[in-house]
């Protein structure tokens, strides 16, 4: 795949903001399960008092609680309370401040003004101290807390006598109930952090429901809106992956036609058909798909992956082993997987092949198969490849659906234990309930993380299947390439052909199939080729327009060898008529006018009249704007041979090479095609082969081949007398006295 890699160069400012968005996604994701752990704990059981250091208290309260801090702690926790006097205030502050605090009426309220988020930590630690002591002399008394020798006088207020006595054994009373506290987990100091605050507040006549309801709002707002961020996030990253990935398939695709285009004849043999077309639909497909859920999953999964384990580590270390044992028994389930998937992925491409070929052949040889009444051979042949692709497909679907069940046992199996383990701690103390909920939900995100991994690295294998395959084809450079120094034609030479002791053998054959071709084809002149089936008529065509080069020897066109000029140069100066007749989808105006677009309309029409044409195209309901089917199935074989001939005479080329194109013509017909193509390219050079020998007796120079090698040159008289090769080929199409005329 690091091949393709460069296709994705124009996409790196894209790429670059998928991982911005990924990572503000991960961060909003990661955030969710705290904020529900916070609305748990501090919302629900904590009734919204996020901190011990109250937002208002009582001044009898406050001087109770200086009691336990030391002179530094109380000068700073002064420092950021005003004191509310109702002597003290105007009547229409007194108002303002009364309604949130009724208690104000009968005694002064201390309230929390300018602290910042670093002093609010500083006080909390000093009140949490303060706080837990006081509650505990509330609840229990304050003998626990003396020191040993020392006794509370009968009726006598603890916090009174705590006022009255020297600083040592203040200091005492306080060391002792820090020893308690140090015993005590966090949780507990919190509840009864919470559980006076809860009283203070009500005393003071805030509302305990308003401010949990205030809370819960503030952070379940706080949480629509990260989950809003975060789906907005995903969005953007969906619709960018996309992109990319669609433009790095369009760039691959573009690539991979150039190149195909770019190929000759030994390149096709390398390649079939059925597999080039595979390569540029399903591989570059896959590739796209695989290449979208790599720039979604990978950039993301392991920020999520990590990050959960850190924010998981910090809710709760003591469980962190569950998460270790859940990873490693899903990177066991996808590892089993793996070893047992990734064979067949790689077959699967190869499958795929397979069925495009026989899908290819039979609708291409459908009348055939009809003729010969084999629609159940071909049937039977199309669902063996068919039922192999689905086989292997089904497989690997099979392995796929059992990942989904066991993942769920992990995921279920995962929260149980979580849930039991947390269930223990929370009873002796040491955790949360919000706590346990927002360590499951790490451990599911984290697992998750694991998952959406180990998944592409499932896709990846095909997906490199493809890439290699795709990149085969782009690597492989065409045999046939322009020089480097191209040489220019000249002007005063046009259409002049000369072979000189060419020979020429196919890629890894053992013998030439042209040997020791030599001779000239001249402007003004037509020169034909015949002989028997396979003795390298159309070969020897095809080096012309250099289809495939010579192996041996040079072949010169006006003057210089075809490869020492630009391919385009040399292919204009050629009208070429394929044995094959095709024709593109589109109009016949525009099929005609393929190789030569700026011919005007009038010049159209002579191409077609020479091509003996424009009789049918003019039946035709459309004339030449009749529209031509895929295939041209709505033309007859000698109508397509017609158009193809009309195509390359409006190109108005300096040599013309017709190869076996005359096949599906008739007799009459072609007797007049042939007239007017003799007053049409009377200044060109025209090359035809020809199984007919009617076809080319007119001929100025006919080259009888022979197993490759030319058995005789000349005229048709000259040949009937001196080449025995070409005369036994005549006596079998024609009797003596039609060759004599």
């Amino acid at each position: 795949m690091r091949k393709l890699v460069k296709f994705l160069k124009p996409f790196s400012g894209f790429i670059l903001l998928i991982f911005v968005l990924l990572f503000v996604q991960a961060l909003t994701d990661l955030s969710l399960p705290g904020y529900m752990s916070k609305i748990i704990n501090v919302g629900v059981q904590q009734n919204g008092i996020e901190s011990a250091a109250p937002d208002a208290v009582r001044q009898s309260e406050m001087s109770r609680l200086a009691l336990f801090m030391s002179d530094s702690e109380r000068a700073e926790a002064y420092q950021f309370y005003t004191l509310l006097d109702r002597n003290a205030l105007s009547a229409s502050d007194y108002n303002k401040y009364v309604k949130s605090y009724p208690v104000l009426e009968s005694e002064p309220v201390y309230r929390l003004d300018g602290a910042g988020r670093a002093q609010k930590a500083e006080l909390d630690a000093i009140f949490r101290r303060a706080i837990a002591i006081t509650y505990a002399v509330e609840q229990q008394g304050l003998a626990s807390f003396l020191p040993e020798g020392m006794t509370l006088p009968a009726d006598a207020d603890p916090f009174v006598f705590i006022a009255q006595l020297p600083k040592d054994s203040l200091a005492s009373i306080i060391s002792g109930a820090d020893a308690q506290m140090s015993s005590m987990p966090d949780l507990l100091v919190m509840q009864s952090v919470t559980a006076y605050l809860s009283g203070e507040y009500t005393a003071i006549g805030i509302s305990l429901s308003g401010m949990q309801s205030s809370y819960m709002m503030r952070i379940g707002g706080l949480m629509l809106l990260l989950a809003l961020l975060g789906a907005a996030c995903s969005i953007a990253v969906g619709f960018f992956a996309a992109r990319v990935a669609a433009g790095f398939a369009r760039n691959v695709r573009l690539s991979l036609f150039r190149r195909v285009t770019s190929f000759s004849n030994i390149e096709f043999d390398k390649f079939s058909t059925a597999s080039l077309i595979t390569r540029s639909t399903n591989d570059i497909q896959q590739m796209q798909f695989v290449l979208m859920m790599l720039l979604r999953i990978v950039f993301y999964a392991p920020m999520l992956g990590i990050g959960g384990i850190i924010r998981a580590v910090n809710e709760d270390a003591s469980m962190s082993w569950i998460i270790a044992a859940a990873v490693m028994a899903l990177l066991a389930m996808i590892g089993v997987a793996f070893a047992i998937a990734l064979p067949r992925f790689k077959l699967v491409q190869k499958l795929v092949d397979r069925l495009n070929l026989v899908t290819r052949e039979i609708l291409t040889g459908l009348m055939v198969i009809r003729a010969f009444n084999t629609q159940k051979q071909e049937e039977q042949k199309f669902d063996r490849a068919n039922w192999d692709v689905t086989r292997v497909t089904l497989f690997i679907n099979r392995v796929m659906v059992f990942m989904m069940p066991t993942m769920m046992f992990l995921f279920s199996g995962t929260s149980i234990l979580i849930t039991w383990v947390g269930a223990h701690q929370v009873d002796a103390g040491n955790l949360q309930i919000g706590n346990m909920m927002a360590f499951m939900q790490y451990a599911m995100q984290i697992i998750m993380a694991f998952l959406m991994v180990s998944i592409v690295f499932i896709m990846l294998p095909r997906a490199a299947v493809s890439a290699e395959r795709i990149a085969e084809v782009i690597e492989t450079l065409p045999t046939i390439n322009d020089p480097r120094q191209p040489k220019q034609y000249a002007a005063d030479i046009r259409g002049m052909v000369e072979f000189k002791n060419v020979c020429f053998r196919y890629p890894g054959a053992e013998g030439s199939v042209l040997k020791n071709i030599t001779f000239s084809a001249r402007p003004g002149q037509t020169t034909a080729f015949v002989g028997s089936t396979g003795s390298g008529k159309s070969t020897l065509i095809n080096l012309i327009p250099r289809f495939y080069d010579v192996s041996e020897g040079s072949l010169l066109v006006d003057g210089l060898d075809v490869r020492e000029v630009k391919q385009c140069d040399l292919r204009q100066k050629i009208g070429y008529v394929p044995q094959k007749s095709l024709l593109f989808s589109g109009t016949i105006d525009s099929n005609i006018r393929y190789g030569a677009q700026e011919a005007a309309a009038d010049e159209i029409e002579k191409a077609a009249q020479t091509a003996q044409a424009l009789d049918f195209i003019k039946a035709c309901e459309q004339d030449f704007e009749t529209p031509v089917s895929e295939g041209a199935t709505n033309f007859s074989g000698g109508q397509k041979q017609r158009l193809s001939i009309a195509r390359a005479l409006a190109k108005k080329a300096e040599i013309y090479i017709f190869d076996d194109t005359f096949s599906a013509i008739d007799y009459k017909t072609d007797a007049v095609l042939r007239k007017a193509l003799k007053e049409d390219t009377a200044d060109a050079t025209v090359l035809i082969v020809a199984q007919r020998i009617s076809t080319i007796k007119q001929a100025d120079q006919i080259v009888v081949l022979d197993k490759g090698a030319i058995a005789g040159i000349g005229t048709h008289k000259e040949l009937m007398q001196n080449c025995q090769v070409y005369r036994e080929l005549a006596l079998s199409q024609l009797s003596e006295e039609e060759l004599a005329l």
